[in-house]
């Protein structure tokens, strides 16, 4: 096992994510126990000692599971982290109530490293809102202890981004951020880690793999990379783009079976970072996967002066190339839940009159109709 020097500390860099551990019966909150001491024994076993829970992971039994694995471990070998969950705006008034449940759940006295979770477009006011004391509360227990390290994670764009640092960047150890070689340029992913340096704050990368999408590229896909480094798996490649970028520290994967793990710490015993030539060849595969499935919108509004329903075209259009490319996943539906349901895309008459008015010529209200389908609305 690599690991990066943080402060004083010396961090494995692959970390465990705990948001997809083994299931039973395809259910969520039924976490396959057995299974997940076995990966945590054996990631124990092999270097990785960084473990990230959060309290929705699988419908809050993630904490518990967590808890009771490390238990079995000498304390001063594992980090923890876990996160105050601002997803959910009714939670913005207990932070006190959930951050000492989370203690109990995880059978720890401290967590090593604490995040405000999901900072975002739907709770950036109320994650700065002094009515509600998080900061404040937060920053208590860090003096007391009870945090040793406190951070972030965002899913936001740029202008969230800014606004959380403005507020408070100069408290915040780390950020954690979905990065990995298609949100490099696809989420301006470049912007937001020089404006995290500009901070000195490191970086902590969730969705390496893009929820599994970069470990599954069809041959097509997958055929320039093997001409590169033939000897590389392809979900290898997806960590060798990130040991690449310097302000990179810690490096998740939520991995949901004993194979996966074992693979990922194979590929993490060696540092290879992509030469110059090879990140161009990997950013051009990157290009091609994008444009076969994203709509080249650019975003200059032209449609959205001629849609009868007042649609906010451009971003619809954003949010439906994240679903597409991915598959599905949560962000496009988190991303939703903050704009009035008569601004979905589920809105859109058919009429055409965006289309007739698009530089790019794309077909929007087809995107529409497919984007409703896609979220079953």
């Amino acid at each position: 096992m690599i690991y990066k020097k943080f402060q004083d500390l010396e961090l494995s860099a692959l970390g465990m994510g705990c948001m997809r551990l083994p299931v039973m019966d395809g259910e969520d909150g039924r976490v396959d126990e057995a299974a997940a001491m076995e990966m945590v024994d054996y990631a124990m076993a092999h270097g990785v000692n960084y473990y990230d829970t959060a309290w929705g992971y699988h419908n809050g039994t993630s904490e518990l599971v967590l808890g009771r694995a490390l238990s079995r471990h000498p304390r001063e070998k594992f980090y923890i982290a876990d996160k105050f969950p601002g997803y959910d705006l009714a939670n913005m008034p207990k932070v006190r109530e959930i951050f000492e449940e989370q203690l109990k759940k995880c059978q720890v006295d401290h967590f090593d490293f604490y995040l405000f979770h999901n900072v975002c477009e739907m709770n950036i006011d109320a994650y700065l809102d002094p009515q509600y004391g998080i900061y404040d509360y937060l920053m208590e227990q860090k003096r007391n202890g009870r945090i040793r390290h406190l951070g972030f994670s965002c899913h936001g764009k740029l202008p969230v981004l800014k606004r959380f640092l403005e507020a408070y960047g100069k408290d915040m150890e780390f950020c954690q951020l979905q990065l990995n070689y298609i949100d490099w340029t696809f989420q301006n992913d470049k912007e937001k880690v020089e404006l995290l340096g500009e901070y000195n704050i490191p970086v902590w990368v969730m969705e390496p793999l893009r929820g599994g999408r970069l470990a599954r590229l069809s041959e097509e896909e997958a055929a320039p990379l093997h001409a590169i480094r033939p000897e590389e798996t392809i979900p290898a490649w997806a960590f060798r783009f990130l040991q690449s970028l310097p302000s990179v520290t810690m490096i998740l994967s939520g991995m949901s079976n004993l194979d996966q793990l074992k693979a990922n710490i194979a590929t993490f015993e060696t540092a290879a970072p992509l030469s110059g030539e090879e990140m161009k060849g990997l950013m051009a595969a990157a290009q091609s996967m994008m444009e076969k499935t994203v709509l080249p919108c650019t975003a200059c509004h032209y449609c959205v002066s001629h849609c009868p329903q007042g649609l906010d075209i451009p971003e619809l259009l954003a949010l439906y190339n994240e679903h597409s490319f991915t598959g599905g996943g949560f962000i496009a539906p988190m991303a939703l839940s903050r704009i009035p349901k008569d601004k979905w895309p589920t809105a859109c008459v058919g009429c055409r009159s965006c289309e007739a008015v698009c530089p790019q010529q794309l077909k929007i209200s087809e995107a529409m109709a497919d984007f409703a389908a896609k979220l079953g609305a």
